[in-house]
Formats: structure tokens, C-alpha cells, sequence
């Protein structure tokens, strides 16, 4: 069954192609497994709650007719502003306008919220951009850039929100435009596509533009909502979709609301924020996370930008899925929020989760897999420019920025074929790390540190069943055929703490160098008495707490990057100037390098009988379903033949080619 919507019609119909519906709500309400709801162009000023699951074998389809013709917004037009003083208009809003959730009286806040609870989940839209929360109207009416905005000519454009009995009223600098003659919204709704009950799942979501949600913020020990997504079900398909200015997060594939455990440490302080981790992972079970139930689901081909959150984010309800082929970029640009939960993509317990031949770039933080990053795996990926630019203050409270950031795991988790350009590769406090054929231009940081003492649940092999919980080590990590370039300053990057005047130094000099401390197999075995039939347990007990080992072999070093200590043979060449940069051509972004002219090939192939079991879950380095990994494709697909090279190319033809192709829609549409 077809079932038609069109905003344009010109009265509402019974969903069929000569009388549509007017809302996308009303056939989302009828549709049955099987059915397609086709959407014309237009705006839809609605949220979208589906009722009705599809099946596996019998989806629900929702259609934009024309990519990204179709437009879901969770804002309204307004066209009642006043001359107020200065640069300032001034508009009032009935609450009613809102219902049960007022935006702009929630502010964004939660548990690993670290920056004042100052912004709410309201915001006012000019032409399309999102424009700057000031703290006082005085501030508004100063209009002046924000120090720690990546974007800073955009935050001179700011408003401020005040209640007056049953309305709201909303100030704004539009720095000498007229409002009323101008496109300017608000938000007033949370979301524009998602369930509001769970186990709605095998649905497909195609081609649609979904943008100005009124989104919170979603901790993994809270209700994670974004402006789209499926809400603790299985088998959703969101592709060739452009998802923009959420106010927080774009793409939930997160947690459902359990109201024992949302943000208890915000709202009662008495547990810590890990320990409710701790508890949502085994609450979690408790209510359906079972690979049969939740996750198995499909991000692909869409444009995902400027939302001040994540792009995609998901505790525990992403397992299994799949990330492909999206551009995801500007993300947390405004710096008006800053925690622990931001990031290009951020997954907690990304279990078989496979992120590939995505291009990620000028986000906070690039890809962030924090806690149970198992059978997780980062391929043939191209990630940039994820770093703080020189003219922007470090926001108190917000995050240090790097490509790549695995947190308390145990592995294993898979990161190969990737290109690393930030001056941050790989932020790694964690364990079971194995890195294949990437080419890393910035630093390993915190290796060894950053975990405290958090037992971290680790899983039986493929599935989300809890097989133990164990502090990280560290170490377990695999170094095997990667290109070091030390293309940015190694100097180590200065931070002031946010509470104090204390400062912390990070690494910036590439290589493997900071695992020197680690134990190569034979000396970590050595410490075992492994031919007594009587261990003693506690001559045993400092083996059992020491750091694991650790294995490098066929990496490249590169303008001084250095080599694990305890690496045999690595290529070293501190003799020929290096440069690698991102140039492009056609509007793709190609690698311009002389790396080829001074690689050498020799290398062994690579595949999961090298790469063995991670320590905790006794787990392969394999595919999700179990079979062999085998790395003779590169980041193109390209084969790889016997004379293997280091880094993500085949050979240096392959290096010329354009590294990301945008495969969806047309990359912007037109609210």
C-alpha cells in the first residue's frame, strides 16, 4: 500500500495520489508492514511518531519524492518582532505554542554536563543558522563574538530568553537586519522522527531533510532523544537523508527512558555517573537489550551538520550497526555546550559496530567510542581538521579534540585503512586497540591513563549479554603496518584546568613511542608461573594488575615520529622532508604527499591469526559473524598484493585518487 503526503495539497485527503494527506503524522498512523508513505516537497512543521513497526522482510518506508525535497522541522516562523534598542528586537510568544515541553524554559543539562547550565534547549533560526544564547540581555544587546566559538563571525548574531506570566519572550540581535523581512524561527518541538514507544522497528527513513529540533541533552545514564531516530528498537534505515542544527544530537540510536535511572547523578547526586553507567548496562538487559531486540541498523549516505551535540550519538541501542559513506562535519562549532558526550559520532558499547568510509571533519571530537568499544571496527574513513582552531579559546569545560577516542574497553576494537590528520590521532585510554595500515599525522595521547579505576563491563563474543567486569590495564594493543608522519608541532599541548589553576600537559609527538613502558608477550608471560600446577594467588596478585602487552610490527616512521622502543625494524626515515596535506579537486578531497617516493614495501600481511584474542573477553579480531579478517583491501577497496606497504594505500597510484565521494543527494537543500 502507498499511502501519499503532500503540504501542498489543497485540503487534507485520505492518503491516496489524488487526495494525499496534508501531515506526514496522519500516514504514519495507518502504515503496516509493507506499506510506503511517499512525501512531496515542502515543509512539514510536525513531529513525526510512528505507530506501527514494520518487519524484516516487510518494512515501513517513509520517502522524500525528491531528495531532500522534503523538509521536517521542529521549528516555527516568526514574523512579530519589535524594534526593542539598538541592534535588539524583541518578540513574545504564547506558551501554549509549546504544550507540556517549553524549550525555552528546559536548559541543556546532565549528568556529564561540564560547562555552566546556562543554555536552553530553545533556539532562534536566521536563514537557516543557528544563532548564539547570551547569559544576560545586556550581553544580547552587546552582541559581541564569542572567544571560544570555531565560528566566531556567526556569534555576534545572539538572543536571550526571559518568561512574562504565560508567555515567552525572546530578544535577538540580528546585527542590522530586519527580522520580519528575514527568514527567523524558533524551535518548538524535541524531536521531528521518532517513535515515541519503543520497538518500533524495521523502518526506513529516505531522502528526507530533518533539521531544528529542540533536543537534550542525552548522557548515557539518561533518555538519549535526537531529532531522528529509532528509539530502542531494531533494524531502522536512515539514508540519503541531510540531518542538520539540532540542538543537540542528530541521530539517536540511544537509550530509552527508564525513569529509576535517568541522570540519577544530576538529579540525586548519591551514585557517581560511572556507577549508574555501571546500572544502566544491566538495567539495560533487564529491559530488552538483546541482539534479537535492539540495534542491526543503517546510517548511511547522509549529510549530518552543525549540531551542537553529536552527530550521531547512542548508549547500548547502536549495537551491531552499521555507519557508512556519510559526511558528517561542524559539529559543537558554536562551543555553547561542552561534556563528556560530543563527537562527530559517539557510541557507548558500540558492539559490532562498523564505522567505514565515512568523512568526518571540524568536530569537537571526530569518532568517540567510550566504554565496550567490542568488535568495533573504524575502516577506510577520512577524518581532519577535528581540532580546536589557533584563534579559538579552549572552552572551560569542554572536551580536548582528536580524530579517534576508544575510553574504557576491553577491545577488541578495530581501527585500519584510515587517514588520520588531526593533530590528535588516537586518544586511547582504554586497552585492546589494534591499528592497521592507517596513516597517522597526529599523536597517541593518554595512553596509560584517563580510566581511574572503572570496572568496565566487557561481553560474550557478538552478543550484549554481560560475560564480566574488569578495571583497564592498558596495553593489549596491536600496532601493525601503519604510516607515522609528525606533521604537526611535537610539542606537548598546555591545558589550565577548569576548577583550579593547575595545568595538564598532552602528547603531540607522533608514533609509538609512549607505549615504551609496555611489556612485549615474552616478558608479560614471564611473569606467570605457568608450569606450577599450585599458583600462588597472591605472589600472583601484581602479574594479575600489571600492564598488558603490547605488539608493533612493519610501521613507517616519518618526520621524526618515533618507534615503540621494543619494535623490530621499523622504517625510520628522518632524512627526506615529509609533507602530507588535503588539497581539492572537483570538489573531493584528494591527498596531496610525498610519502610514496620514500616508502618502502615489505611488510607481512595481516590478518586475525596475527592479530589473536584480546586479554578480558578471550575475543577474536574478526567479523561480526565470526569469519576471518583478512587486510588485503585498502582504504579504496583496492587490493593488496604481496608486497605489502605500510599505511592505507595499495600503492602510491591509489594515493592520488579522490578519497571521499559524497554518494547520497545533493549535499544541502533549501528550507
Amino acid at each position: 500500500m502507498q499511502y501519499y503526503v503532500d503540504i501542498q495539497a489543497a485540503r487534507d485527503g485520505d492518503g491516496s495520489r489524488t487526495r494525499p494527506f496534508k501531515r506526514i503524522q496522519s500516514a504514519a498512523r495507518v502504515a503496516r508492514p509493507g506499506d510506503e508513505v511517499l512525501v512531496a516537497p515542502g515543509v512539514y512543521r510536525e513531529y513525526v511518531d510512528p505507530q506501527n513497526a514494520g518487519l524484516p522482510d516487510a518494512r515501513i518506508t517513509y520517502r522524500s519524492t525528491v531528495p531532500l525535497g522534503a523538509v521536517i522541522s521542529g521549528a516555527e516562523p516568526v514574523k512579530s518582532w519589535q524594534p526593542h534598542a539598538g541592534q535588539v528586537w524583541v518578540c513574545r510568544v504564547p506558551n501554549s505554542l509549546f504544550g507540556a515541553y517549553n524549550p525555552y524554559t528546559t536548559y541543556v543539562y546532565g549528568d556529564w554536563f561540564f560547562v555552566k547550565r546556562t543554555k536552553h534547549t530553545g533556539a532562534v533560526y536566521l536563514n537557516g543558522r543557528t544563532m548564539y544564547e547570551a547569559e544576560s540581555l545586556d550581553a544580547c544587546l552587546a552582541g559581541e563574538a564569542s572567544p571560544y566559538s570555531w565560528e566566531p563571525e556567526s556569534s555576534l548574531y545572539q538572543w536571550y530568553t526571559e518568561q512574562d506570566g504565560d508567555n515567552t519572550v525572546l530578544y535577538a540581535n540580528f546585527q542590522g537586519l530586519d527580522p520580519n523581512a528575514e527568514n527567523v524561527e524558533i524551535n518548538v518541538r524535541r524531536e521531528c522522527l521518532m517513535p515515541s514507544r519503543t520497538g518500533v522497528g524495521y523502518i526506513t527513513v529516505q531522502g528526507f531533510c530533518i533539521e531544528k529540533a529542540a533536543t537534550t541533552w542525552a548522557p548515557p545514564a539518561g533518555f538519549q532523544d535526537g531529532m531522528i531516530g529509532p528509539h530502542w528498537s531494531k533494524g531502522w534505515i536512515i539514508e540519503d537523508c541531510e540531518i542538520r542544527n539540532s540542538k543537540c544530537a542528530g541521530i539517536s540510536l540511544g537509550r530509552y527512558y527508564d525513569p529509576e535511572n535517568d541522570q540519577y547523578f544530576t538529579h540525586h547526586h548519591l551514585k557517581s555517573p560511572t556507577q549508574m553507567e555501571r546500572d544502566s548496562v544491566c538495567r539495560g538487559q533487564y529491559h530488552g537489550w538483546l541482539k534479537e531486540k535492539v540495534g542491526s541498523h543503517i546510517i548511511r549516505r547522509c549529510n549530518i551538520h552543525h549540531c551542537e551535540q553529536g552527530g550521531i550519538i547512542g548508549r547500548m541501542g547502536g549495537v551491531f550497526s552499521l555507519i557508512e559513506d556519510n559526511h558528517i562535519h561542524h559539529i559543537n562549532n558554536m562551543m555553547e555546550l561542552g561534556g563528556a558526550e560530543i563527537a562527530g559520532i559517539k557510541l557507548h558499547a558500540a558492539i559490532d559496530v562498523v564505522c567505514r568510509r565515512n568523512h568526518i571533519h571540524h568536530c569537537t571530537m571526530g569518532i568517540w567510542c567510550d566504554w565496550e568499544a567490542q568488535g568495533t571496527r573504524i575502516t577506510q574513513n577520512l577524518l581532519h581538521d577535528n581540532q580546536r582552531p589557533a584563534f579559538a579559546r579552549q572552552l572551560p569545560g569542554g572536551m580536548i579534540s582528536q580524530d579517534i577516542f576508544v575510553e574504557v574497553s576491553h577491545g577488541p576494537t578495530l581501527i585500519d585503512n584510515n587517514i588520520l590528520l588531526s593533530d590528535v590521532s588516537l586518544r586511547m585510554a582504554t586497552q585492546g586497540v589494534a591499528m592497521v595500515h592507517n596513516l597517522i599525522c597526529g599523536a597517541l595521547t593518554c595512553v596509560g591513563g584517563g580510566t581511574g579505576s572503572r570496572y568496565t563491563p566487557y561481553h560474550f563474543p557478538h552478543r550484549t549479554e554481560v560475560m564480566g567486569f574488569m578495571t583497564i590495564l592498558h596495553g593489549d594493543d596491536r600496532f601493525y603496518n601503519n604510516i607515522f608522519v609528525q606533521k604537526w608541532p611535537a610539542e606537548p599541548y598546555v591545558v589550565q584546568h577548569d576548577n583550579d589553576d593547575g595545568f595538564d600537559e598532552e602528547n603531540r609527538a607522533v608514533g609509538t613511542h609512549p607505549l615504551d613502558a609496555y611489556p612485549t608477550y615474552a616478558e608479560w608471560i614471564a611473569l606467570f608461573d605457568m608450569d606450577s600446577d599450585q599458583p600462588d594467588m597472591g605472589k600472583l596478585a601484581p602479574a594479575h594488575e600489571h600492564k598488558l602487552p603490547v605488539w608493533c610490527s612493519g610501521n613507517a616512521y616519518f618526520n621524526g615520529a618515533r618507534a615503540w622502543a621494543k619494535e623490530h625494524a621499523p622504517q625510520l626515515d628522518n632524512t627526506h622532508e615529509i609533507y602530507v596535506t588535503l588539497d581539492e579537486r572537483d570538489g573531493q578531497p584528494i591527498l596531496e604527499t610525498n610519502l610514496y617516493e620514500w616508502l618502502r614495501a615489505g611488510c607481512a600481511m595481516v590478518n586475525s591469526e596475527v592479530l589473536g584474542k584480546v586479554f578480558e573477553p578471550c575475543q577474536r579480531f574478526e567479523a561480526p559473524d565470526g569469519t576471518d579478517l583478512v587486510f588485503d583491501a585498502d582504504y579504496l577497496g583496492n587490493h593488496r598484493g604481496p608486497a605489502v606497504l605500510p599505511g592505507p594505500f595499495a600503492s602510491a597510484e591509489s594515493a592520488g585518487a579522490p578519497l571521499f565521494k559524497f554518494a547520497g543527494p545533493a549535499p544541502r537543500c533549501e528550507a
